[in-house]
């Protein structure tokens, strides 16, 4: 008998293990499933997408208009011109389009911690974080992508780059990278909403604020700046320090040519450090009990 329980408890070790590896693909299953239905849903009034859409667009546009309404009064800003101005402001505000599509809805996680509605999201059979990723997927944040686009088509088309296989590998790198470190700050700063349930505007400081930070060159900026958003919150791995090098520019903080390349590696790691983050707060989770 005991010999038959063991064998049991064996067999469910075995079989645990697999579904313990599984869980992310079925996450990334469940996240496309909600997605789908929020797409068909905007969808179904697609005058009111266009439109919303396109609100998006302008909205995030009037950005790079104060950029270039500055270029008319200077030549340089910080020793970058305009077109140099538009590469960062580019590379960073389509990597940070692409994470807002994908996980932009994770300030909300506060709103349900503090009302109770965390509670529903529990009880399914979907892991929370895809639920809460997915909620209200809004597909109007398409406008901020194709504006972040446009601008930085625009800087490759009118800056004279000494182009070579590793920088052109550089650019893709630098916005997906970008997206997934940008990405991994939701969801860090929505796990801190455990705790302090209303942090929306301290997440939306480290992800919004950061991408208008990075469409300013480092050299505008003081060290200690340059430093924290270097070694502590790594947003310069999203857009400066590669695009510096695409630039052929001198790196902040005399760092070696090497760092540009690190970007997918301090992506890994931010997802790391958010995941065991997420994982606490969930964790530590105690409903409202009404």
């Amino acid at each position: 008998m005991a010999e038959a329980g063991a064998g049991r408890v064996a067999v469910v070790e075995r079989v645990a293990a697999p579904g313990e590896r599984s869980r992310l693909v079925e996450g990334v299953r469940a996240y496309g499933l909600i997605v789908a239905m929020w797409v068909r849903s905007t969808m179904a009034y697609r005058a009111s997408f266009v439109m919303t859409a396109l609100g998006n667009f302008v909205a995030t546009a009037f950005d790079f208009v104060a950029i270039m309404l500055m270029f008319s009064h200077v030549d340089a800003l910080g020793g970058f011109t305009l077109p140099e101005v538009a590469l960062l402001y580019g590379a960073s505000g389509t990597a940070f389009g692409l994470s807002d599509l994908v996980l932009g809805s994770m300030d909300r996680l506060g709103r349900r911690v503090r009302d109770g509605t965390l509670d529903t999201l529990l009880v399914r059979p979907v892991p929370v974080l895809a639920q809460v990723a997915a909620d209200r997927f809004a597909l109007r944040r398409l406008g901020r992508i194709t504006q972040g686009l446009l601008v930085l088509g625009y800087a490759l088309l009118t800056l004279d780059i000494a182009w070579s296989p590793l920088k052109v590998l550089m650019l893709p790198l630098m916005v997906l990278s970008g997206g997934a470190i940008f990405g991994a700050v939701f969801v860090a700063g929505a796990a801190f909403q455990f705790w302090a349930q209303d942090a929306s505007e301290v997440q939306n400081a480290f992800t919004y604020g950061g991408t208008s930070l990075l469409t300013y060159p480092p050299s505008v900026f003081a060290k200690e700046l340059v430093r924290g958003v270097t070694f502590v919150v790594p947003l310069a791995f999203a857009s400066w320090l590669p695009a510096l090098y695409v630039l052929g520019r001198d790196y902040p903080l005399d760092l070696p040519e090497w760092v540009a390349f690190l970007p997918p590696v301090v992506a890994v790691g931010c997802w790391v450090l958010a995941g065991m983050a997420w994982r606490v707060g969930l964790r530590s989770y105690r409903s409202t009990g009404s």
